[in-house]
């Protein structure tokens, strides 16, 4: 893995993926919401893994998730969803729109880098 972009709008749940990712020893570009994601995407190329929160400004993870789907990069991009919104039904949601994981927030370090290693593995 060599280039993880996080789309996060939270600075606090930035400085943990920060924390969780140093192992990992690879590139991270920060977005905090969907359009510059997809700035990020033009300008650096796809990513090895995404991290995508659902609730953000002018483009949420879900309408993101529509845009990388429209653009042929899922499944070849591995996401995982990273939101507060935890019910069953937002899971689904998630999962059925691409992510091929679903982290509820909080979380600790250990339990993203758990699914991280997951799919590196797969």
């Amino acid at each position: 893995m060599q280039r993880i972009l996080v789309v996060e709008d939270s600075s606090v749940v930035q400085s943990i993926v920060k924390i969780a990712l140093r192992r990992y020893g690879c590139a991270i570009t920060y977005t905090r919401d969907g359009v510059e994601a997809l700035d990020a995407i033009a300008r650096e190329g796809e990513p090895d893994l995404m991290l995508v929160d659902i609730n953000m400004p002018r483009m949420n993870g879900l309408e993101l998730l529509s845009e990388l789907q429209g653009k042929g990069m899922l499944p070849r991009v591995p996401v995982i969803i990273v939101s507060t919104e935890g019910e069953d039904h937002d899971v689904e949601r998630g999962l059925g729109a691409g992510a091929r994981a679903y982290l509820r927030k909080p979380f600790r370090p250990d339990q993203l880098c758990a699914l991280i290693d997951a799919m590196v593995t797969a």
